[in-house]
């Protein structure tokens, strides 16, 4: 039996990023900007280290190395831990970019799994866009002509998400995240992105961010289309089915009473997006406060969540 596993937050300072994540989140960015905090990965060097509590000090890959049956249950062997999951505050728009399916991320140097991702906005600013999918019509050719000419984004189907809206990026998938918006993701556990455009900017030192046309033209889907928000599908009382794929299942638990968490052999992770919860397992009592998130291995004790302030919380996990 493993206990419930916190970890330290990572913090990516990438030029897009703002204030929103401490604003928003109230997480412990400092006096810098932040772009992301990545709640739990295992990747590379990227690695989630517990905070607190018996494996203290432990990385999430330690974890997955050494505690594999108990972390996983009816998932073992896992040579990673398969999700990544962040936190993103965008105060500038984010590059027009692509990721690889799984075959397509095996292929580079070094290997990498695709990167199918989703999305679940907590804030936008009035008039905010996300760009999801290539318009009916655009091909290849297309899209190549479109990126010579500075002009990507116009081959984009985009729209302006209100709070709550959970929006799904398969890889092959072409989107960029727009300014003013703060989103929970779920992801494979990749870092592989390939830009198509990124507005014409510069970095701190006056030199644009590198592209990776050909990459990105290779990896695009034409076929996927505009998307637009996914449809929530009611599972159970105060459970919503966002997104159910082969990737990762993303579900929505509104909290209006004690709940027990499914005691099924699968990991869980779990993220309060909207006020706070209390979880209790094996006798242990966690305060789960806005941004908190924490993982609930498959072999464990009994657990139950509380809800303070009408708790929202994402739950995560393999299919």
């Amino acid at each position: 039996m493993l206990p419930p596993l916190q970890f330290e937050p990572l913090f990516k300072r990438y030029l897009w990023g703002g204030r929103r994540l401490a604003t928003v989140l109230g997480k412990p960015i400092g006096d810098e900007t932040a772009a992301e905090s990545w709640e739990l990965v295992d990747h590379g060097d990227d690695q989630s280290v517990v905070a607190g509590g018996p494996f203290e000090g432990w990385t999430l890959r330690r974890l997955v190395e050494e505690k594999n049956e108990e972390l996983f249950g009816r998932h073992a062997p896992q040579k990673q831990f398969p999700l990544l999951f962040k936190y993103l505050g965008a105060e500038l728009t984010l590059s027009v970019q692509v990721h690889p399916n799984d075959a397509q991320g095996a292929q580079l140097d070094p290997p990498d799994l695709g990167k199918t991702e989703a999305w679940v906005v907590l804030a936008a600013d009035p008039g905010s866009k996300i760009y999801a999918g290539l318009k009916p019509g655009v091909d290849r050719e297309a899209l190549r002509a479109a990126i010579e000419a500075g002009q990507s984004d116009q081959c984009l189907h985009a729209f302006e998400p209100q709070p709550g809206d959970c929006v799904f990026i398969r890889a092959g998938t072409v989107h960029a995240l727009g300014e003013g918006i703060v989103i929970a993701e779920i992801q494979q556990a990749s870092n592989t992105t390939f830009r198509l455009f990124d507005w014409n900017r510069v970095d701190k030192d006056g030199q644009p961010r590198p592209l990776h046309i050909e990459q990105s033209l290779a990896v695009s889907d034409y076929e996927r289309g505009p998307v637009e928000p996914q449809t929530p599908r009611a599972v159970a009382d105060g459970v919503e089915r966002l997104v159910e794929c082969d990737k990762f299942v993303l579900d929505r638990l509104t909290l209006g009473s004690p709940r027990a968490v499914a005691d099924d052999d699968c990991f869980k992770l779990l993220s309060v997006i909207s006020g706070e919860a209390d979880l209790f397992c094996g006798g242990q009592q966690s305060r789960l406060g806005l941004g908190a998130t924490v993982l609930l291995p498959a072999r464990r004790e009994a657990a139950e969540l509380l809800p303070r302030n009408a708790a929202i919380l994402l739950e995560m996990r393999l299919p």
